[in-house]
Parts: C-alpha cells; sequence; structure tokens
C-alpha cells in the first residue's frame, strides 16, 4: 500500500466520521464506496476492512458522549443486545452464501429515502406528527436485522437503525450515542469472525489491517470532533442532518443498484 493511499484513507475517514458522528451514523456506511472505487480493496475483503474501521473510529465518539453523560441510558444496551448476534450472523452469510449487493442496495434505497425525507419535513415543519415509538420487542427485532446487514456489507446499523428511530420521535441526543455503541461492539464481534473465518477459507476475507487502521485513526479524531459539537447543535438541525444523510446514502445505493 502506497502512502498516498494511507493518507487518502485518513483523511476520507477524519472527514466522514465528523459528519455523521453527531448523528449516530458511522462513517462505514459513505467508507464503503470510497474503499472499492477510490481504494481498490477488493471483495470480500472490503467489509471486514471496514468493520475494522467501525472499530478504531469509534471510541473517540463514543468518549466523548460519556463525558457527556449520554450514554447511561438503556437503549444502547437494547440496540447492542439485537445488533451483535446479527453480525455474526451476517459475516457467516457473507463467507458462505455470498449475497449479491444490488438487492440489498435496492431495498435499503427504498427504506432510507422515504425516511430520509421525513426526517427533512419534519426538521423543516417542526409541528409535523409524531409518529409512535417502537415497543422494545420492535427495537430488537429491528436490531437484529439491522446487525445481520451490517455483518454482511460492513456497514455502521446506525445508518439504517438512526433514521428510523429518529422517524419515531427518538431524541437524537439518546439515539446518536446508542446506534455507535452498538455499531462499535457488534464490529468487534464482526471482525473477530472474519478473522476467524479467515483462517478456514481461502480467498480475500481478513481484513486489509494498515489500511482500516489508518482509516479508523482519521474516524477517531473525526469522531470525537463531532460528538463534542453535538449537544450544541438543535434537535431541529441534526434531525435535517440526519435526513439529508439518508437521502444521501439512498440516491448513492438507489444508482449502485440500477447499473
Amino acid at each position: 500500500m502506497s502512502w498516498q493511499t494511507g493518507l487518502a484513507g485518513f483523511l476520507a475517514g477524519f472527514a466522514l466520521s465528523i459528519v455523521t458522528a453527531p448523528v449516530g451514523v458511522s462513517g462505514a456506511v459513505f467508507l464503503l464506496p470510497v474503499q472499492l472505487s477510490v481504494l481498490h480493496v477488493p471483495n470480500p475483503a472490503v467489509t471486514p476492512t471496514n468493520l475494522l474501521f467501525n472499530v478504531v473510529s469509534g471510541p473517540g465518539a463514543l468518549a466523548r458522549y460519556r463525558r457527556n453523560g449520554q450514554l447511561a441510558g438503556p437503549l444502547a444496551r437494547l440496540l447492542i443486545a439485537g445488533t451483535l448476534p446479527g453480525v455474526v450472523l451476517g459475516a457467516l452469510l457473507r463467507v458462505f452464501a455470498v449475497p449479491g449487493p444490488r438487492a440489498f442496495r435496492l431495498v435499503a434505497a427504498a427504506v432510507l429515502l422515504p425516511l430520509g425525507l421525513w426526517l427533512c419535513v419534519r426538521a423543516l415543519r417542526p409541528g409535523a406528527r409524531e409518529r409512535a415509538p417502537l415497543s422494545r420487542p420492535a427495537i430488537l427485532g429491528l436490531s437484529l436485522a439491522v446487525g445481520t446487514v451490517g455483518g454482511v456489507y460492513g456497514i455502521g446499523g446506525g445508518s439504517l437503525l438512526g433514521p428510523i428511530l429518529a422517524g419515531r420521535g427518538t431524541p437524537m441526543t439518546e439515539l446518536a450515542p446508542a446506534a455507535l455503541a452498538s455499531t462499535f461492539v457488534s464490529s468487534i464481534a464482526g471482525a473477530a469472525t472474519y478473522g476467524i473465518l479467515a483462517l478456514t477459507v481461502t480467498g480475500e476475507i481478513a481484513p486489509h489491517w494498515t489500511l482500516g487502521l489508518l482509516c479508523g485513526a482519521g474516524g477517531l479524531l473525526g469522531g470525537y470532533a463531532g460528538a463534542r459539537v453535538q449537544p450544541r447543535l438543535p434537535e431541529a438541525a441534526l434531525r435535517l442532518l440526519l435526513g439529508t444523510l439518508a437521502v444521501a446514502l439512498a440516491a448513492l445505493y438507489l444508482a449502485q443498484g440500477l447499473r
């Protein structure tokens, strides 16, 4: 790996995390296309490399949220209970079933696009009608499904959990740290699962360690900075940012899925 590639990975991790950490979305969800198209990480190694990014970058934002007293609620534990087994299942599916990414991208776009637009409308029109919050069993089931998707594709679960839970009225100050905590813990389990599978299965399964660590180092600094400014941002601005990210991700997945 050249130093230019390493520097590009570091800067990409920093820039993405400083924008996504305040709304509980791991920068990995946008780093995935960068790794494939710019950094040229092969499949399926791009998935565990993305998970490694989450493991290294996560403590930056989480340390700041803990300092702010935002990790004390039960939501983080509930999300972790669902995403942790899901990501292990997703890793097994990715290696042995090898699902194609096209269907996932189209389904994810269909989910994220209306959610993102709804969040933008709510942010711009505070009087919009609130939806009923999800029950604990529903959140647990949703976390399991999102964890499985995260294990298959190496994305942060917050990119899907965040818009859904925010759209059902969960405050961003509670949602962002909980979503990032679940992404961090499940990414550790996912990266470990891929590491074990790499010992028994041939092919590009192990993460690209150096690149993943450099991307993660950038994300560590960017995530801390993003989490630091989050309490100073109004709820409407955070919802608008999350909605915009969801719409942008949906457009990206839609474009890739229709190719």
